[in-house]
């Protein structure tokens, strides 16, 4: 065991966190608080590996929470980053580097005419609502239980990710008058949809939701929601925004409304939009985004918004995501490691299923049908901990909670899927003989 007074440890430098940082870190899904034990400490990443400060490596399947479809520290953009960064980091005003990425994105993403840039998931998120109550004039936003958009007030309510942990699936500090214009329905719901926008369709701004849920776990839209959800807004006049920050340029280069061939009149975007680096966007229509300041009323600013590091790691990434076969590897990659894993699970009738999506996936224990927030509660978090617990002794880091999505990348190498796969196995077994006992 590491000696916790030693700079090489990761007690040491948690606990240091602990004096000067919130619980010791910056998000709170870092703290390991729903799996136990000490969080770990990166000192660096290389393609599929992440390395702690007491030199152990691990294969990474949180990959910066999907940021990285490349794997860590790939030499296109360490080297796009390095020119860009020696030429002057930040200057407050529009550089080609953002202009560059914005036509990329335009030119990937079926529903965008334009793009503004911002900092985060959250914000991106956050100026889509601002942005759908100007254009409409109206106030209510609609959300699904279970679906997260980040921290702004009016998204945490029965929200995912990290708050899916607390006790109440929201927050303090978060007055009754700030959520008051949010509603809140369950995921996979036909029913509750129609009738909440039979009761309140003309008052609705925007109805958001994440197209592929990874917020909850990975839980698929049924068959046809998708279309019901952008059929009534267009009925009654409320925009639909596709929160596709982790969807986004994960699932394809045109993200989930490419594969779903449905059209959101905005999106939100983040993770591999940036590169790695602190990036988010969002856009859509021009009829709808020329509303934003300066063209329009609705005020959006930000003194990094498009700040060129970030912006020339994300156009090296996406050129590479744009590359012929691309996603089909991505995916060969995922299939790999992911459709062993179910065939086990059914075959040796364990209470448990893997929902994925392209080159991301969740691997829910308790449960063998997940489609909605209930769903996942009935799930048993302990036994992840266990799980997780078992795959970090092998040298293999899932994303630290039942209510988190995990990413294969394009540096996953053939040896560590298989050791993975393996390693999976070998845990589901001794974890099944554990709950036999």
């Amino acid at each position: 065991m590491a000696d916790v007074k030693s700079p090489t440890s990761n007690q040491y430098w948690f606990n240091a966190a602990s004096a000067t940082i919130p619980g010791g870190v910056n998000s709170p899904a870092r703290a390991f608080r729903s799996v136990g034990g000490t969080p770990l400490i990166a000192e660096r990443g290389e393609g599929d590996l992440l390395f702690d400060v007491e030199g152990k490596s691990y294969i990474d399947y949180c990959g910066s929470w999907g940021a990285l479809i490349h794997g860590h520290a790939h030499p296109r953009i360490v080297a796009a980053v390095q020119k860009r960064v020696a030429e002057g980091s930040s200057f407050g005003v529009t550089t080609p580097s953002e202009v560059r990425l914005a036509k990329k994105v335009v030119d990937s993403v079926p529903s965008i005419e334009k793009v503004r840039f911002v900092s985060s998931g959250t914000e991106a998120t956050m100026s889509a609502v601002r942005l759908a109550r100007g254009f409409t004039g109206r106030d209510l936003i609609l959300k699904f239980s279970g679906h997260y958009h980040g921290h702004a007030d009016p998204f945490l309510v029965e929200a995912g990710s990290g708050v899916a942990c607390l006790p109440t699936s929201s927050s303090s500090g978060v007055s009754a008058e700030l959520v008051k214009h949010t509603l809140s329905i369950p995921y996979n719901d036909f029913e509750a949809f129609e009738a909440v926008m039979r009761s309140h369709g003309k008052k609705i701004a925007a109805v958001i939701l994440e197209p592929i849920a990874a917020n909850m776990g990975l839980v698929l839209p049924k068959s046809g929601f998708l279309e019901m959800l952008r059929s009534y807004t267009e009925r009654v006049g409320a925009l639909l925004i596709f929160d596709e920050v982790i969807s986004g340029f994960r699932v394809g280069l045109g993200g989930a409304q490419e594969l779903f061939n449905i059209m959101p009149d905005l999106t939100c975007l983040g993770k591999i939009v940036g590169g790695g680096f602190p990036a988010a966007a969002f856009g859509g229509a021009a009829e709808i985004m020329d509303h934003l300041a300066p063209l329009g009323s609705v005020y959006q600013a930000g003194t990094l918004s498009g700040n060129p590091v970030a912006m020339a790691a994300g156009l090296e990434a996406l050129e590479m995501c744009s590359q012929p076969g691309f996603y089909e590897s991505l995916q060969s990659k995922t299939s790999e490691l992911v459709d062993p894993i179910q065939d086990f699970i059914e075959s040796e009738n364990i209470e448990a299923t893997v929902h994925r999506a392209g080159s991301l996936f969740t691997l829910f224990l308790g449960s063998r049908s997940v489609s909605s927030i209930d769903d996942v509660k009935k799930c048993n978090p302990a036994r992840f901990a266990s799980l997780f617990q078992r795959l970090l002794a092998r040298g293999i880091y899932f994303s630290p909670s039942q209510f988190e999505a995990n990413f294969v990348s394009m540096a996953h190498t053939p040896n560590s899927l298989e050791f993975t796969k393996q390693s999976l196995l070998e845990a589901l077994i001794e974890e099944k003989h554990a709950k036999a006992d």
